[in-house]
């Protein structure tokens, strides 16, 4: 079966509420994130609901440490029998490649593939003037390019980054990657946190694979029509 290119963002305040979700929309995304919120509440039971509703995870905890713990984190990870997680491209190269280890030791442990794993770039929240606040001299979509290189240079699969970025990354990095792109909003909705959102379409145009998408399904009068529209919106992108 063909990726759909859509994953939700499982932002639930309880089992119950993410039994709900998934059960009204895993035929209509590829896998389920589940984020530090949700995790954090809940912990393992999130993705074994998931996993139960014959769906797949994407862990998005975003490990960021010395090595040897992400190390770790990474093969608890695999364990779980997630579909993809992400760690922070900013934690380095030793980092991120003591994460594929992890995860090649804890999927070997369990005989499956190892998941996939991601590097997060710079969040969809921040904007020039925020990474300038935090030291950098580059702007958003450079230091993109330059933390996404070093995610690839150390093996990994992909990156998560904002849609804005996915044109240049493609340009600059090939073909053989997975860009996962946040920030995906319908205009003129309202970007709340987020301040480099893009609309399905033109992320999809831009070079992403995958959109994650919570609020504008999650908060829709319709949400599994919404979650519909998105899908057909990303194969007219795809020329499908």
């Amino acid at each position: 079966m063909k990726d759909k290119g859509l994953i939700f963002a499982l932002d639930a305040d309880s089992l119950n509420q993410a039994g709900e979700w998934t059960e009204r929309l895993w035929k209509y995304v590829d896998g389920f994130k589940v984020g530090a919120q949700f995790f954090t509440r809940v912990g393992l039971s999130a993705v074994k609901l998931i996993q139960e509703a014959q769906s797949k995870v994407f862990l998005d905890l975003k490990f960021h440490d010395i090595p040897f713990t992400v190390e770790e984190a990474a093969y608890e990870a695999a364990r779980m029998g997630v579909w993809m997680f992400n760690v922070h491209a900013a934690g380095g190269t030793e980092m991120m490649k003591r994460a594929l280890r992890g995860a090649e030791r804890g999927a070997k442990e369990i005989g499956q593939p190892r998941p996939k794993v991601i590097a997060v770039t710079v969040l969809t929240s921040l904007s020039d003037q925020d990474i300038a606040e935090l030291g950098y001299k580059d702007s958003a979509e450079r230091l993109t390019i330059r933390l996404a290189r070093l995610g690839l240079n150390a093996g990994l699969d992909g990156v998560v980054a904002s849609a804005k970025e996915a044109a240049l990354l493609r340009k600059e990095l090939g073909n053989k990657f997975i860009i996962v792109s946040p920030g995906i909003r319908f205009e003129p909705a309202r970007s709340e946190d987020q301040k480099r959102v893009s609309g399905p379409k033109e992320a999809i145009r831009a070079g992403s694979n995958y959109l994650i998408v919570g609020r504008p399904i999650r908060d829709a009068e319709d949400p599994v029509g919404m979650a519909q529209q998105i899908v057909e919106e990303i194969k007219s992108a795809q020329g499908k």
